[in-house]
């Protein structure tokens, strides 16, 4: 097979025009009509460009003795037996889908950070001596369950229509020609919006303590203490959902691509920490509860406090689970 042929047959599998594949070169369309026509022979450079873009050795391009079994050597030489194969198809279904789910991820995640906030302010008037003691944990805690309700009924439904694409997080796995190439393209044309957005949010959460801070320069009351945490976790709650929204498309990309934290080694040592978050939070939310049912005065602290101290404590037990 020609070089001609070879490109035609590549661009092909990738599911891209002459168009789509010329804007990813560097060329026109004309050029890359030429190409295939085999009226003109691509530079060196642009030979380069498409053994990355398709996953293929540039002597598969260049010897045309080097037939189509042997498309991609770097992929065949490092595949294990029995490693599921990931179609073009595949590929941009599932980050159709991320995109697609990312809303409804940022929004139920969005819904458990601000789940207390009811809780907290209405304990806070109860100490306050505006209402009863029981009608404040009562209606508190009923607003707080039908929040993480609904917010469970969103993940569950992302993870039912997600669970055939459950191993990309999971297990290793292989890509077909011009899959890589495509996930590339699109995660560096989405890297601009996931570092705005990240550095908003993050600003934000800075911010959010502000009110808290003022609190207690004006020595306000306690009960103005605890406004001040409910504005924190609002405030810190919208931060989230920014954070869950790009991060689910983000994660999309690295999975496909075996990067980040899904690297078939991080994969190896999922196993024990996969639970970590749920145990961590219902922990949590338990100490919570029987606190405030035993007349423990600013029980709220425990969530700030549980918040800050997640991300050490999950960077510490993974790193203990992995030795």
């Amino acid at each position: 097979m020609i070089l001609s042929d070879k490109i035609i047959n590549l661009r092909k599998k990738a599911g891209w025009s002459q168009e789509e594949l010329a804007e990813q070169l560097g060329v026109s369309r004309q050029s890359v009509s030429k190409w295939e026509s085999a009226q003109s022979i691509p530079d060196m450079d642009k030979i380069v460009k498409m053994s990355s873009l398709f996953s293929v050795s540039t002597d598969y391009l260049l010897k045309d003795e080097i037939g189509e079994d042997e498309a991609a050597p770097q992929v065949d030489s490092s595949s294990e037996p029995g490693l599921r194969r990931v179609s073009m198809e595949e590929a941009s279904e599932y980050m159709g889908y991320r995109k697609e789910a990312a809303p409804r991820m940022a929004f139920s995640t969005m819904l458990c950070v601000a789940s207390p906030i009811m809780l907290i302010l209405l304990c806070g008037l109860s100490d306050a001596g505006k209402i009863m003691e029981n009608v404040a944990v009562g209606a508190g805690l009923c607003v707080m369950m039908v929040m993480v309700a609904v917010a469970v009924l969103g993940f569950i439904r992302s993870g039912s229509a997600s669970a055939r694409f459950a191993f990309l997080e999971k297990e290793a796995f292989e890509t077909e020609y011009g899959v890589t190439g495509l996930v590339r393209k699109r995660k560096e044309e989405f890297r601009e919006t996931y570092t705005r957005v990240n550095s908003i949010c993050t600003v934000i959460c800075i911010l959010s303590v502000l009110p808290l801070f003022i609190s207690i320069i004006l020595n306000a009351s306690d009960f103005m203490y605890i406004v001040s945490i409910c504005v924190l976790l609002a405030v810190v709650s919208a931060a989230t959902y920014g954070f869950v929204r790009v991060g689910t498309v983000m994660a999309s990309y690295d999975k496909l691509l075996e990067e980040g934290e899904y690297t078939k080694e991080n994969k190896a040592n999922a196993g024990g920490s996969a639970g970590f978050s749920t145990v961590y939070w219902l922990v949590i939310t338990a100490a919570f509860l029987i606190m405030n049912f035993t007349g423990v005065r600013d029980a709220w602290i425990i969530w700030p406090v549980a918040g800050v101290l997640f991300a050490a404590i999950r960077i510490i037990f993974r790193a203990i689970f992995k030795r």
